[in-house]
């Protein structure tokens, strides 16, 4: 395990995991809180992490459980937030209920050991990450992914990975650093970003891409 700041926020993505190894994969980080960050707290496919049947495990484990999803859930309720349907992560960003959900999750954090839980078992295809901790990270606050293997991430590292994944890690004649970063996270919160038009063909993907 890599050791981590104090004050340091982690993720995590439930997966397909069966609860006992999901609270395992917490307890072996330490973490006191998960804040849930999903839009809307159920599963179909994964039902043991219906918000009531999850806060139960938790509650078990000697966790606490905090529903976030209105504030750093990845759909909104706010039409500016939404070009053609699909969200904008910049946008929904700059929206005062973010930005209070970002100020709960520092706050927390000065008391809990975090966990922001979203759905996707790779945090780089999650909201989690490319809207979320990307935030906390502008906010000052260190940011670590726990894998499904318990192995941790760190967001830097990740960041990396994600250029990696447009093949601009060799860099750009025309663009600094800076903005390699940011454009890579741009075509990957467009290529994940919640579309009320969009359809997937399988649906857990749908579930787990827009949670």
């Amino acid at each position: 395990m890599e050791p981590s700041r104090p004050n340091t926020v982690f993720t995590i993505g439930h997966s397909t995991h069966p609860i006992d190894v999901f609270t395992g994969l917490l307890k072996d980080h330490t973490i006191s809180a998960v804040a849930d960050v999903r839009s809307s707290p159920y599963s179909s496919f994964n039902p043991q992490y219906n918000q009531p049947d999850l806060k139960a495990a938790l509650k078990v484990a000697g966790i606490h459980y905090v529903f976030l999803g209105a504030e750093l859930g990845a759909r909104s309720d706010d039409p500016t937030c939404y070009v053609d349907g699909k969200v904008q992560f910049d946008r929904l960003a700059e929206t005062d209920l973010f930005r209070h959900g970002i100020k709960r999750i520092a706050t927390g954090a000065e008391k809990h050991r975090i966990a922001l839980m979203c759905a996707e078992k790779d945090p780089v295809e999650c909201h989690r990450t490319i809207l979320v901790a990307r935030q906390l990270k502008a906010a000052e606050i260190s940011v670590t992914h726990i894998l499904a293997s318990g192995e941790t991430e760190t967001h830097d590292a990740l960041e990396d990975r994600m250029i990696a994944m447009f093949e601009m890690e060799n860099g750009d004649l025309f663009l600094s650093p800076e903005e390699i970063k940011e454009k890579a996270y741009r075509l990957q919160g467009d290529a994940i970003a919640y579309s009320m038009t969009g359809r997937k063909d399988d649906a857990e993907a749908q579930e787990n891409s827009y949670a």
